[in-house]
């Protein structure tokens, strides 16, 4: 795989190029990041026998592509096909004085590609790492390594970054300078945050055992 640089600009195709709301498109590869860095979960849309098929999973990432995983049964990951991966976060909702106007603050990274289906066992390991790690970082040195069986039964895809498009609404309605300002009612963003809590032991832990850093330091921080 190259190591050149990749571009700040991320690339406009056909299938990116933002045709509504272009206000809130952008091209910029620190967006996507920060948009992937914030969340993980994807819903991966694939067609299979001819409908469509959109599913949640956890997801995992380098530089280049995006890791998503799931059973070998699972027919969305046969690996080889057309699919789109979205990844979004809803920061508020945006209430403005007439119902036309209402509209939600979000980011959203919409993926187009061919996924791969990854056979190369120290890059599927090594996949996998990424795909734990970004979920809790600290996990995979922390719990086990699957096993082969635990290998064999697991599908790993890699999509590549390239095709993004890229969407981030923040601010108030677009509808104070309007006529419907005078109507005198209140518009604004009831804004929306999640925080993990406080860690909660497995019933079957033996008595003392210590919540790993890694996790506890987590409890009360942001997640996205």
């Amino acid at each position: 795989m190259t190591s050149d640089p990749l571009p700040t600009r991320l690339p406009e195709t056909d299938r990116t190029r933002h045709r509504r709301l272009r206000e809130q498109g952008s091209l910029e590869r620190a967006d996507l990041d920060a948009i992937l860095d914030a969340g993980f979960v994807c819903h991966l849309g694939v067609v299979v026998d001819g409908r469509p098929l959109v599913v949640p999973t956890v997801y995992g990432r380098d530089e280049r592509q995006l890791y998503v995983h799931g059973s070998v049964a699972s027919r969305s990951l046969a690996g080889g096909l057309p699919v789109c991966v979205t990844v979004t976060h809803v920061d508020g909702l945006v209430l403005a004085r007439s119902v036309f106007e209402h509209g939600v603050n979000y980011r959203s990274a919409v993926i187009h590609g061919d996924a791969r289906r990854v056979t190369d066992p120290d890059e599927k390991l090594e996949g996998l790492r990424r795909l734990t790690d970004h979920a809790t970082p600290g996990q995979w040195s922390y719990a086990r390594r699957p096993d082969r069986r635990e290998l064999a039964a697991t599908t790993l895809l890699a999509l590549s970054l390239e095709e993004v498009s890229v969407k981030i609404r923040t601010g108030a309605p677009d509808d104070g300078d309007g006529p419907d300002a005078a109507l005198g009612l209140w518009a604004g963003v009831l804004p929306l945050t999640r925080a993990w809590g406080a860690p909660v032991p497995d019933p079957a832990l033996p008595p003392g055992t210590a919540v790993p850093e890694h996790i506890a330091r987590r409890a009360g921080t942001r997640q996205g």
